[in-house]
């Protein structure tokens, strides 16, 4: 089974390649334990997108409940996913769904 989202440090200058990468594994554990595991927040983070490319009137309840869970779980996992990198001004943390790669 894949993963179902990835995360990536974005314009962190040149940090070493293993720091990048222990920041963003502090990031996903981060967010995993926040919202309850890799496959819910995929969920909430499909949520938070639809709500915000839509207009509230074509957002139902659920989505809207969800995606309200996605703000404060992506700041504390940002701030462990930060903790011990010391400044990179402009840095940030971008979540994407992994599509499925497999032919149909």
């Amino acid at each position: 089974m894949t993963h179902p989202y990835a995360v990536s440090l974005q314009d962190a200058g040149e940090l070493p390649s293993a720091a990048r990468i222990a920041a963003e594994t502090r990031f996903a554990k981060a967010i995993e334990r926040a919202l309850g595991g890799a496959d819910v927040v995929a969920a909430v983070f499909s949520a938070w997108t639809a709500t915000s490319e839509s207009d509230a009137s074509e957002i139902d309840k659920d989505t809207a409940n969800a995606a309200m869970r996605w703000p404060r779980a992506f700041d504390t996992a940002m701030q462990a996913g930060f903790r011990d990198l010391g400044e990179f001004p402009g840095a940030h943390f971008e979540v994407r769904l992994v599509r499925d790669s497999a032919p149909a």
